[in-house]
């Protein structure tokens, strides 16, 4: 997207690369910065390119895991996850693990509780675990591969685009390097023009005036024959 904003057509970059003395103002840039962005909004509202939002949200309640993964929540006194609470209990704090276990097997069994039926609860709830840790795995893996595409487009692009304005800098540093060069030369033009004029003027001062330099001795031969005259 970031060529597509400020990459130019074919037609502009030939314009462009044919006149390098063309105008550089800040007229011109926003008038090609403004082309860019309606091609750019134009190709949007065509729909010419997806645009990948991301992975949904992650699940922050394991109950929303569970059911998710099909495990029944609703009527059922006990299940693995209130074993657990039990497990865990001030109750039985400081307990060794014999005795603690003794305690939950006669609180079950006085309850009532099938412990079949919480093991198959304990199993299905680790399933429900996995595969959605897979499938969180595999969306992120497929998202990642998205934008890791992405990445290596936009590369090309901003690779192609440096290669484009690293063109343009060395023209403008070539038109710098070339107007210098014609100063210098003119400049030597000038010391010669200059050297003619003072040849031709010390011939027009009378004998004993002249004296040896450039302009400035040339100035000074001027106040020199101002003053014989007056």
């Amino acid at each position: 997207m970031f060529k597509r904003m400020f990459q130019f057509s074919s037609t502009e970059r030939e314009t462009i690369e044919a006149s390098p003395n063309a105008p550089t103002d800040h007229s011109v840039k926003l008038v090609e910065l403004s082309s860019a962005l309606r091609r750019e909004a134009e190709r949007s509202g065509n729909g010419t390119h997806s645009v990948v939002t991301g992975v949904s949200p992650v699940c922050e309640s394991f109950d929303q895991v569970y059911a998710k993964g099909g495990v029944p929540s609703n009527g059922r006194d006990y299940t693995i996850m209130k074993v657990a609470d039990m497990l865990n209990s001030r109750h039985l704090a400081g307990m060794q693990t014999d005795a603690k276990r003794n305690s939950l097997m006669m609180a079950l069994e006085a309850a009532g509780v099938e412990i079949g039926d919480l093991l198959q609860d304990a199993v299905g709830r680790n399933r429900a675990l996995d595969e959605y840790e897979e499938e969180r795995q595999a969306e992120i893996k497929a998202f990642e591969d998205i934008k890791a595409e992405e990445n290596n487009r936009l590369h090309d692009e901003l690779e192609h685009l440096t290669g484009q304005y690293m063109c343009r800098i060395q023209a403008n540093s070539d038109q710098v390097s070339q107007e210098q060069d014609n100063f210098r030369a003119w400049q030597k033009r000038k010391q010669q023009e200059s050297q003619r004029i003072t040849d031709a003027a010390t011939v027009c001062v009378p004998q004993g005036n002249s004296t040896a330099g450039g302009a400035s001795s040339l100035t000074v031969m001027l106040e020199r024959v101002n003053m014989a005259r007056r």
